[in-house]
């Protein structure tokens, strides 16, 4: 599915016209004053570092060290509270229970609690490095403003040493373990539990750009004791999301029967317990990040050195031995056996398809051309149609009567939610607040255009 452009316009008017405050030197004044308060330094600068995609960071340089502060952006955070205090403990139970290298969180607060009533933010401790693990495997001199991709032409061994850079990280994230699926709670400090929601950036971006009520989401105090309830919450999610977007939704009455098929038949499976192995039913669970990618994993000098699925898989598949290779070497430098060898995991997720059933149910907006190419046939045996847009006709078969009348009476739901384009969607309290400043704003200087 296509995201609701029309809530995606909206967000990213609300965010980009909320970054624009950064810009302001009394806005600068009153967020470096704060961060001298709870951190100093001798020559202190202040300068404005970037706007990511869901934040913006400003950094604090002094003569020794550097600080960080970042805020979380309306507009494309909905849930900003919570999101920047999920990922304090993560931060801090990292930072005490591995040896994994992460800053140093010096301040945290509420948006009530930071400077001007921003946002939720978090200052750090700023790592230095000379660069990151996505420029160093990116095509050099790719334009900044691209995705960009792996350089076709890297030197097979420094791929190798890139990639055992990432293994030795995912190799230490691998070893807590958890007796349940959701969010880690400082209890104390030294004691996280897992006492809230799974967060995820999925979810955010449902109600963001899916127009997915919030309270289809689980409870704020639900965690998941099983891999089953919790693949079978994510694969109703994906129903709801159908559903309740508003536009770019579907593109025709058998394009919407089509994603229907799909998303009941996947819910069928996570309710028959057919989408992952049983011994991983009741755990232990791991840590588990939604934006762990090159981008931030963070190198020194001495580290550095198209299109559609099937043509993605094919270049994956070659790239992934590599890194099978490297996590290889470091399990073994490691003197790890068995269960606790993540490569051998890897190795049969990629090749039994699992790996996509995974990605499918994470990624909302992508599974559909997932499950057609990856996991219909698996699980339902081959079409006599090659055509995955056709799979659907033989498939909709395996439905009961109340769930083909479902399936049409959304059919006409949707085909008359195309005849208009409606802004549909549930905004968290800041970023609805920012949006009425804006819209008044734009109103009085409608009334008050400035001179010629």
């Amino acid at each position: 599915m296509c995201y609701d452009d029309v809530a995606w316009e909206q967000s990213d008017d609300i965010s980009d016209s909320w970054v624009e405050q950064f810009h302001d030197i009394g806005v600068k004044k009153a967020i470096g004053y704060f961060i001298l308060r709870h951190d100093s330094g001798d020559k202190p600068r202040l300068s404005l570092i970037g706007k990511g995609s869901f934040n913006i960071i400003l950094r604090m340089k002094y003569t020794h060290k550097s600080t960080d502060i970042r805020f979380s952006q309306p507009g494309a955070i909905l849930f900003p509270e919570e999101k920047t205090k999920n990922e304090i403990a993560v931060m801090r139970y990292i930072a005490d229970q591995t040896s994994i290298p992460v800053p140093c969180v010096l301040h945290s607060g509420t948006r009530d609690e930071s400077p001007l009533k921003l946002s939720p933010f978090i200052m750090m401790s700023h790592i230095d490095h000379k660069t990151n693990m996505y420029a160093a495997l990116n095509v050099p001199g790719y334009p900044a403003e691209k995705r960009g991709y792996l350089n076709p032409d890297i030197d097979e061994d420094d791929l190798r040493k890139l990639y055992a850079e990432l293994a030795k990280v995912l190799l230490k994230l691998a070893k807590p373990a958890f007796p349940s699926i959701g969010s880690l709670v400082q209890v104390d400090d030294f004691t996280w539990e897992v006492a809230s929601r799974p967060l995820s950036m999925n979810m955010n971006e449902l109600v963001r750009l899916g127009g997915l009520p919030r309270s289809k989401l689980p409870p704020l105090d639900a965690t998941f004791k099983s891999t089953s309830s919790y693949i079978e919450a994510l694969a109703q999610l994906n129903i709801q999301h159908l559903i309740h977007q508003r536009n770019n939704a579907i593109e025709s009455a058998d394009d919407c029967r089509r994603k229907y098929v799909a998303r009941q038949l996947f819910y069928k499976l996570a309710k028959e317990k057919k989408l992952f192995n049983p011994c991983h039913e009741h755990g232990p669970f791991r840590l588990w990040c939604d934006d762990l990618r090159p981008g931030n994993v963070l190198l020194n000098d001495d580290m550095q050195w198209h299109n559609g699925i099937e043509d993605w898989t094919r270049v994956f598949d070659r790239r992934l031995y590599t890194f099978l290779s490297a996590i290889r070497h470091c399990e073994d430098a490691e003197g790890l056996y068995g269960q606790f060898r993540l490569s051998d995991k890897m190795q049969k997720s990629w090749d039994t398809g699992d790996f996509w059933v995974v990605y499918a149910v994470l990624h909302s907006f992508a599974f559909d051309a997932i499950y057609w190419l990856k996991i219909d046939k698996r699980y339902f045996g081959p079409t006599e149609s090659d055509d995955a847009s056709e799979a659907w006709k033989e498939r909709v078969q395996l439905l009961d009567e109340s769930q083909r009348d479902e399936m049409e009476n959304l059919v006409t739901k949707k085909l008359a939610e195309m005849e208009s384009r409606v802004l549909a969607w549930e905004p968290d309290e800041y970023t609805a607040e920012f949006r009425q400043v804006l819209k008044k704003k734009r109103k009085e200087e409608l009334s008050n255009p400035p001179p010629c």
